[in-house]
């Protein structure tokens, strides 16, 4: 087969082979399609020459990249600029021996595995090594066979790691997308912001109307962060007495109070290396808001009737439906509190202002309470879905998945009618417009500053979300809202 014969495609081979048959005519190409995988890298390191030469050959011949190293410091040098699939290193070699090397790698690339060999192995040498992180150890001399078995192993495995770290990483981000239900462009507004907020470690505060969904946005957060395989610790502070908040939160020890039989675990500890979701935090008292001021400070606390000093690493999300900023001006809010909260701040928008996003979350939800009641309905007639698009959905998300569940566990039909509906639905006065009404004269001033203020009340009063739906930069409309 000429070269002409041949042709590269990724991400295949595609080989291009002429057949002849035995009376001598040709038919046409056969094509032959095989995957295509990417070359490998491994970095040999041995102080032998000889030894390092043969084995760089066998590797070579196999269709490895080998980066030859003769002692540990080189090595250490092409762990930093090489992107490297496997260490195999020498055991005994001068200056920096391959357990040494075996350690240093755990620390500049621990997702290279290492492979030791030596002539002076034993079983406790090879047992150190396989502690200390060595996928595996081969005595020499050894054989080609053995070393090519135990590489395309470790590879596979390398490779079966790197394949379910990313379906992971998919499966959150399809996660996330998949309960953060929405096109409009508020909805890509928060998405936009849970994907940039989660990788880090900043404290988040959630503000928008009861029911339209800040917890789903705390765990859509926590599950794209790097705490994700932590816990994801929730905490309704409206739902708990105030008496038992603190206790709640951090815990007590054994006689604390009457009815303390033993030792509790707070939250706070329960969530150590994971996510605490605070819901409803303007509902806290003072005296709790001092004890988080000092969590969020110091990242210390003492369980209730305790002289312990306790550690946690938390991340706080905190939740409220209040203006927590008016809040703080009524000294009701500690101000204190407040910034070290709101470090980020995202608005989730109410329902009304993202009519768009109705029928989405309606075909969710059907789907689910449809499976959930072994029903089969197809969805809301034409009549009935007009009701739902004008309907100004008080209780936002909540309101709207808790009617579905109701009009499928009630309704005898494949499709859902109006006569399916509550009567608290039916009877309420249709959603405001998305029009505002200005008269004719009217400074251009003053209309500008009318549309700002409409806009802002119908995203919760997000000025930087106002700002990208109306097209202008967010200092436009702090300067409008100044000299109005």
């Amino acid at each position: 087969m000429s070269t002409a014969d041949l042709f590269w495609a990724r991400p295949s081979l595609l080989f291009v082979i002429p057949y002849e048959r035995s009376s001598g005519s040709k038919i046409p190409y056969t094509l032959f399609f095989m995957p295509f995988v990417p070359t490998r890298s491994i970095l040999l390191v041995e102080d032998d020459d000889a030894n390092r030469e043969s084995v760089s050959k066998i590797l070579t011949k196999e269709g490895y990249r080998v980066i030859e190293a003769q002692e540990g410091r080189k090595a250490l040098d092409y762990l930093r600029r090489e992107d490297i699939d496997l260490l195999i290193t020498d055991f005994k070699m001068p200056m920096m021996d391959g357990m040494d090397l075996l350690k240093a790698c755990r620390v500049i690339k621990p997702n290279v595995d290492v492979v030791l060999m030596t002539a002076h192995g034993t079983i406790e040498t090879a047992v150190e090594a396989i502690k200390e992180g060595a996928y595996d150890f081969i005595p020499k001399p050894f054989k080609k066979a053995t070393l090519l078995r135990i590489i395309e192993k470790c590879l596979e495995k390398r490779a079966l790691v790197h394949e379910n770290l990313r379906l992971r990483q998919e499966l959150e981000r399809y996660q996330t997308q998949k309960e953060l239900i929405g096109q409009s462009h508020s909805m890509r507004y928060v998405l936009d912001m849970v994907n940039q907020v989660a990788p880090s470690s900043a404290t988040v505060l959630l503000q928008g109307e009861s029911g339209t969904g800040k917890e789903v946005v705390a765990g859509a957060i926590h599950r794209q962060s790097p705490r994700a395989d932590g816990p994801f610790v929730k905490v309704s502070c409206a739902a708990i007495p105030e008496t038992l908040l603190e206790a709640e939160l951090f815990g007590y020890e054994k006689g604390a109070f009457t009815g303390a039989l033993a030792r509790k675990e707070g939250r706070f500890e329960l969530a150590d290396g994971g996510t605490l979701f605070l819901d409803e935090i303007g509902e806290v008292s003072q005296t709790v808001q001092v004890k988080l001021l000092r969590v969020l400070q110091e990242g210390e606390f003492e369980r209730l009737g305790g002289t312990v000093t306790l550690q946690c690493n938390v991340r706080v999300i905190a939740a409220s439906n209040r203006n927590l900023e008016e809040a703080v001006r009524e000294k009701r809010f500690r101000e204190d509190l407040f910034y070290r909260l709101n470090v980020i701040t995202l608005t989730v928008p109410p329902l009304r202002t993202r009519k768009e996003d109705i029928p989405l979350l309606i075909d969710h939800f059907l789907h689910i309470y449809s499976a959930k009641n072994k029903k089969s309905i197809s969805g809301f007639d034409d009549q009935a879905m007009e009701v739902l698009m004008n309907y100004s959905w008080p209780g936002n998300v909540r309101e709207l998945e808790n009617m579905i569940e109701r009009a499928v566990v009630l309704t005898k039909g494949p499709k859902l009618s109006v006569t399916d509906l509550p009567e608290s639905i039916l009877k309420k006065p249709k959603a405001e417009g998305d029009r505002i009404s200005v008269p004719i004269g009217m400074p251009i001033d003053e209309v500008e500053t009318i549309l700002i203020q409409e806009t802002l009340a119908r995203v919760g009063g997000d000025k930087t979300l106002a700002a990208k739906l109306l097209g202008i930069a967010p200092r436009t409309v702090y300067r409008k809202l100044e000299g109005s």
